[in-house]
């Protein structure tokens, strides 16, 4: 189950316990996590993560493929997401402990910072391989935050990225070992609470106004 805690200034929002596929529950849950977040006072931050071998696999294409009514709201839903977290008003990193592929994997990259496993769990977007193009605002997602070449190689090839990999392909700031994830995320979280609020919340809105502008429209 989604849930939050809070040590200090920390929020830990944790996306679940099984595969976190964004479906209308989930990403209901995470909106009002994230509301009780900005509704909090004074120096915050967040950190995001999962339980076990995912940190998120994605859209929940069996949700979407079973309720083809809802299936374009989900995905709208699943941009707005993308377009909040790259404009959240706290500073915001994804601590990766298991497999971010997808759209589980963009939703790390509209992140402040990602912290990733060293030795365990893999970074992937593979819809080449699944034959799923990547939506204008997904496409506008992953350039904005990875260097070109990767963007590329990650888009067009599928590549899997293990912790050292992502952090040489400049697509995670820093790696940590087993157990040791969440806590170093919390740590740099920490050290960044003190710049929440609407001015911090401002830079980012206009530094991807652009992508914002996509997600919202594609």
């Amino acid at each position: 189950m989604t849930g939050l805690d809070r040590t200090g200034a920390v929020f830990v929002l944790t996306l679940g316990d099984d595969e976190n596929r964004f479906h209308p529950d989930r990403l209901a849950a995470i909106n009002a996590a994230l509301d009780e977040v900005e509704a909090a006072d004074g120096a915050k931050a967040v950190v995001t993560t999962g339980v076990g071998k995912f940190y998120s696999n994605g859209l929940d294409l069996d949700f979407m493929a079973a309720n083809p009514d809802a299936a374009e709201a989900n995905l709208n839903d699943v941009h707005a997401l993308f377009a909040r977290v790259l404009a959240f008003p706290a500073p915001i990193i994804a601590a990766v402990q298991g497999h971010a592929f997808a759209a589980g994997a963009m939703l790390t990259l509209a992140h402040d910072q990602i912290v990733m496993r060293a030795d365990r769990g893999y970074f992937c977007l593979p819809e080449v391989d699944l034959g799923i193009p990547f939506t204008a605002g997904m496409n506008a997602l992953i350039r904005s935050r990875l260097p070109s070449a990767t963007a590329h190689e990650a888009m067009t090839t599928a590549r899997r990225y293990g912790g050292e990999d992502a952090q040489r392909a400049g697509i995670v700031a820093a790696t940590a070992g087993e157990g040791e994830v969440l806590g170093t995320a919390v740590a740099r979280a920490e050290a960044l609470a003190p710049k929440a609020g609407a001015v911090f919340g401002a830079i980012k809105a206009r530094l991807y106004a652009e992508v914002i502008a996509e997600l919202k429209t594609s």
